[in-house]
């Protein structure tokens, strides 16, 4: 095993670095992916770490294209990686048609975007979850039993990698790493707590009413978030007969 996770950590070091991306863990997570999708013949793959019961999402991808499939599943609620971060358990779709059932929203999505398998794989350690490694595959197929022990080894050092970035990282500072790409950040939290209000609900339908209109209206859940801070978005009650 420790050959393999030798193997891995080499090919992400063989990944090239972003043109004025300063080092750190979030440029490590983006490698990571990068050398995941080279590896196991991707398409794409994308890493969401959940922070504070799930509430608040960090992705890193290979690309804009592979963002916004991963974070399709956070503004749905639904998808493989969300039933991978629920179960602790590796969640593979060698054939994404036959899940429509499963997830009917999220299939048809992404199954238009041209992605034809998916497998997710949870980021854990004892009983601490941190996340999901994604993999987006254009043609059917399982993955081999080579293929899913690479994929379980990204997995490993992602963990390994988040890990240690957290330790040297100054009490109370992320230095950046956990910042929100969906551009929402802590805004996200006081968005969903006007909605609450707006609603006279809970925290729970808040987010479900924002993620309803982030897909409705084909937007970021961060960029609704942003817009009910700034008060150019409100949400009305829903009239029950």
């Amino acid at each position: 095993m420790a050959d393999v996770v030798r193997h891995v950590e080499m090919l992400i070091g063989q990944e090239p670095a972003a043109d004025g991306e300063p080092a750190g863990v979030a440029d490590d997570m983006r490698r990571l992916c990068g050398a995941a999708a080279r590896a196991l013949s991707a398409s794409g793959s994308g890493l969401t770490v959940m922070v504070q019961d799930g509430m608040r999402a960090v992705t890193a991808a290979t690309d804009p294209a592979t963002e916004r499939l991963e974070e399709l599943q956070l503004t749905l609620g639904e998808g493989p990686c969300i039933d991978a971060y629920a179960t602790r358990r590796p969640v593979l779709i060698p054939d994404l048609i036959a899940a429509t059932t499963r997830w009917p929203i999220y299939v048809p999505a992404v199954y238009a975007s041209g992605v034809r398998a998916v497998f997710a794989f949870p980021l854990q350690i004892g009983a601490a979850r941190l996340g999901m490694l994604d993999l987006f595959r254009t043609e059917t197929g399982m993955l081999s039993a080579d293929e899913l022990t690479l994929a379980l080894t990204f997995a490993e050092v992602a963990v390994a990698t988040l890990l240690d970035g957290h330790d040297h990282s100054p009490v109370g500072d992320t230095g950046g790493w956990l910042d929100d790409p969906l551009g929402s950040r802590a805004e996200l939290f006081q968005a969903q707590g006007m909605v609450m209000v707006q609603l006279g609900s809970n925290l729970a339908e808040a987010m479900a009413r924002m993620r309803a209109y982030a897909y409705a209206h084909d937007r970021r859940l961060g960029d609704v978030a942003l817009d009910v801070v700034a008060r150019r978005l409100t949400f009305a009650p829903i009239e029950r007969p």
